[in-house]
């Protein structure tokens, strides 16, 4: 009995620990989504490869899609493992 319970516990601690580690990724993509559309519209006025500012806002355009994309296949990934456990 002691053993199940040492095991729920432990399986709600991963489940928690998974839920946070999501949500903080899935915000850091935000926020590098907002910081590059305001980096892409300061510098917008000299559109050209030399445009350092423009360059990192497009940077973190690119990097918040894939850290959302990460962010959402861990959940995916933690869901399915989920279900096939609870069968």
């Amino acid at each position: 009995m002691a053993s199940k319970t040492a095991m729920v516990s432990q399986l709600e601690r991963k489940d928690k620990n998974m839920h946070r580690a999501v949500l903080t990724m899935t915000v850091l993509a935000w926020v590098a989504l907002i910081t590059g559309v305001v980096l892409c519209l300061i510098n917008l006025n000299d559109f050209n490869d030399r445009n350092l500012g423009l360059m990192l806002g497009i940077g973190f355009l690119v990097g918040s899609v894939f850290i959302y994309v990460i962010a959402k296949a861990i959940a995916l990934v933690h869901t399915r493992e989920e279900d096939e456990n609870s069968d």
